[in-house]
């Protein structure tokens, strides 16, 4: 007899929409975690601002909801512009970096000129809005990764590497630090710093430019009334909070409030009672106090994400002009938080800068958006070249090796731009 034959039928695959999405966002060569993250965070954000800025709107404008109004104005012109930074090819930022470094520099002398003073500084051009020390730390990223990616040949000569460096940033970092904006001064210097480092940078370099911030900073401490009066008030706060100054105080107040669980979204009543602009510079303490040490912990752990994922493009970048761009974009945004957050929790002196997505603020949600837009374009591209399936959680950054190479691959021409 013959052996009887055994037809199995396939079972076809249930639709998903779920699926068909992943799908199709793998096929565009979306980050998904990255894209992921930066929802939460832009959403939780405008929840955030609605729950903050209510009486604070009131207050200053006459109408509860202009603040949180603005805000989503803000988001959906951000968007369009986060969009086309993801179709955009990055390398077009070659051909603008100059213009927009020259624009920004000129935008930042404007500031003084018009002296818009709100809460003591000068950092708007019109009524509060467009603040151009904000897209001053987009463009140094955009500016110093096209600059050291052109000089990568000649960074261990001083005169064409630390000096140029040492120019282009005390030039953005003299222009803030009369407003004055602390905060901006510190990011920028740390990017640039971390940038030349990936870039290729010998280490006496980068001790020399070490110690020259360290006498900046040094010289801010000293020489500015606010430099003097925030690090002042910092160190007898240190030690006992009861000495800190008074909006530290209150943001300490609002977390011990909150305990582990938080009194709920909207119910917290620090931001009614003295808390000094709940919806920018203090909005993560309403975090603490709405949603507790969890929910705070939670917004810590969006931002490590958001760096791991950055960082995971930046090794994967089809060129070093994508390595340094990627890696500069995710330093300045986390870096940015984690200033925002310690300063709340008395352990770095007052800085006065907004927390990514999170705080109330036309230019400071559109350029976070914008560099979204071009991590997610520099992973796209990145997928297109060397054909890797972007939804890889197991990605080790290690972007230069003990001899101070780069780990990464070298530069190709892609989408019609030279990469050498």
């Amino acid at each position: 007899m013959g052996e009887a034959t055994v037809t199995t039928r396939k079972r076809p695959r249930p639709f998903s929409i779920g699926t068909t999405l992943q799908r199709r966002l793998v096929y565009l060569g979306i980050d998904v975690p990255l894209l992921v993250v930066s929802i939460i965070l832009v959403i939780f954000g405008l929840l955030m601002v609605y729950s903050a800025s209510t009486d604070y709107s009131l207050l200053i404008y006459g109408t509860p909801n202009r603040i949180f109004m603005r805000q989503v104005q803000v988001l959906l012109i951000s968007l369009v512009l986060a969009t086309v930074m993801f179709f955009l090819d990055y390398h077009i930022l070659r051909i603008v970096a100059l213009p927009g470094m020259g624009a920004t520099i000129l935008m930042l002398v404007l500031v003084l000129f018009v002296s818009d003073e709100r809460h003591g500084a000068i950092r708007t051009i019109w009524e509060g809005s467009v603040q151009p020390s904000e897209l001053a730390k987009l463009m140094v990223v955009v500016y110093l990764s096209v600059w050291l990616f052109s000089k990568r040949d000649k960074l261990r000569d001083i005169g064409f590497g630390l000096v140029p460096l040492g120019g282009i940033l005390g030039i953005l970092g003299g222009l803030i630090i009369i407003q004055p904006d602390i905060s901006a001064v510190l990011t920028i210097f740390f990017v640039g710093g971390m940038m030349f480092f990936l870039a290729g940078g010998e280490l006496k370099q980068i001790a020399i430019l070490i110690l020259l911030a360290a006498f900046f900073g040094f010289f801010i401490v000293i020489f500015t009334d606010t430099g003097r009066q925030r690090f002042g008030s910092f160190l007898p706060g240190f030690f006992d909070p009861l000495a800190a100054p008074y909006h530290v105080q209150r943001s300490l107040e609002a977390f011990y409030k909150g305990g582990w669980l938080g009194v709920g979204i909207g119910m917290a009543d620090t931001k009614y009672t003295g808390l000094p602009v709940p919806p920018t510079d203090s909005i993560f303490a309403v975090v603490g106090e709405e949603t507790g040490f969890f929910g705070a912990f939670f917004l810590v752990i969006m931002y490590v994400i958001l760096l791991w994922r950055g960082l995971s493009i930046a090794r994967r970048a089809p060129d070093e002009l994508g390595t340094l761009m990627a890696a500069g974009l995710s330093f300045w945004i986390v870096m940015e938080s984690l200033i925002n957050m310690a300063v709340m929790v008395n352990l770095l002196p007052f800085a006065g800068n907004a927390l990514p997505f999170i705080s109330a603020g036309g230019s400071n949600l559109l350029v976070s958006l914008m560099a979204v837009g071009i991590l997610l374009n520099i992973s796209r591209l990145a997928s297109r070249v060397k054909g890797e399936d972007v939804f890889v959680f197991s990605s080790v950054v290690d972007l230069r090796w003990r001899n101070r190479r780069r780990r990464v691959s070298r530069p190709r021409r892609i989408s019609g731009f030279d990469g050498t």
